[in-house]
């Protein structure tokens, strides 16, 4: 067979993700026969579905959620963001190393590891895989009542999710832990995937771009723009690359969103062992690191990320130092 890079190319994820792999799609329809409906075969002869389609999107991602982690209900009100589930795990699993990396090479598993999911949107896909995956217990938090009920929905309508993860309102749009970090809590680790774009044009624009990247790969002329709707949100037959407009964009973009976040983890550096964020742009990464300098962060690390062609990144900080992270350890996994 020749080396041609074919859709649905995995290469570069994590050693344990289970998305390695081209989809088998003979595995997924007979987990979620509806996704027959948008199987075909690709210009390769292989079978695939459209991913301009939104429906056959969110279908591909409830049949991964059903096949690969139990979830047998999952689904998303059609303006937010549909998240690729291959890349989202990866993120997971690299937390998880990240704590074995302290943990004398042995990865903490169960409850006793409580993880803070900034943002996590009405699809509630980390802590879907971080709990399967680890057994982890997470707090998911979000400025969006509307996503936070979808995400509740989830949790109620799988009950393995039932007390294993739960929900909170960040009433304050400008902050980041401040109001849903309680009092003497802790977490082992905090995650976020930051807004990309520092406005509803940019966001647009970057929606654009990805249009007409898939036209061009799929051999199509691109089609019209993407038109913002007078709520805010994405609108146009474009959904999977659509998305509210908190998650899509802020004031400062990715760097301002995560410089405030930085700034505001020295407050509660105590009460996390880890804090972590996915940083999309390169180029974002010299303030994130003049931010932590600030801060006087103890330790800061930068993990490489990769699916196909995409790379991506997070950054992880911490304010414990070498004795404090053992003494964490001590105090919060010795059942792990």
């Amino acid at each position: 067979m020749s080396q041609r890079s074919l859709p649905g190319d995995k290469s570069g994820l994590h050693p344990r993700n289970r998305h390695r792999q081209r989809y088998d799609f003979a595995l997924l329809v007979e987990a979620h026969p509806p996704l027959a409906a948008f199987v075909r075969l690709n210009q390769y002869e292989d079978a695939s579905i459209d991913f301009a389609d939104a429906q056959a999107v969110k279908t591909l991602n409830q049949a991964l959620l059903k096949c690969y982690y139990g979830i047998a209900a999952w689904d998303i009100p059609p303006q937010f963001l549909c998240p690729p589930i291959p890349g989202r795990a990866d993120y997971v699993h690299c937390l998880a190393d990240l704590l074995a990396a302290g943990n004398d090479g042995n990865m903490p598993y169960g409850g006793n590891v409580r993880v803070l999911d900034i943002g996590t949107g009405a699809n509630l896909v980390y802590p879907i895989i971080g709990q399967k995956e680890y057994g982890w217990h997470f707090v998911g938090t979000d400025i969006n009542v509307e996503a936070l009920e979808n995400a509740q929905g989830i949790v109620a309508a799988n009950p393995g999710l039932a007390g294993a993860i739960e929900l909170r309102l960040q009433r304050n749009v400008g902050a980041v832990f401040s109001g849903v970090v309680q009092e003497s809590e802790r977490f082992d680790l905090s995650m976020c995937n930051p807004p990309f774009h520092a406005s509803q044009a940019a966001a647009m624009a970057g929606t654009e771009r990805k249009w007409h990247h898939l036209e061009r790969s799929r051999g199509k002329p691109a089609g019209k723009g993407v038109r913002p709707a007078r709520s805010g949100r994405m609108s146009g037959n474009r959904l999977n690359f659509g998305g509210q407009a908190a998650e899509l964009y802020c004031e400062g973009g990715e760097q301002g969103f995560i410089s405030r976040m930085v700034k505001e983890s020295a407050a509660v550096g105590a009460q996390c062992l880890w804090f972590t964020t996915l940083v999309s742009k390169a180029a974002t990464l010299p303030a994130v690191y003049r931010s932590l300098r600030a801060v006087d962060a103890y330790k800061v690390k930068t993990i490489d990320m990769a699916q196909g062609q995409k790379k991506s990144r997070f950054v992880a900080w911490t304010f414990h130092d070498t004795a404090g992270q053992r003494a964490w350890r001590r105090q919060h996994w010795r059942d792990v």
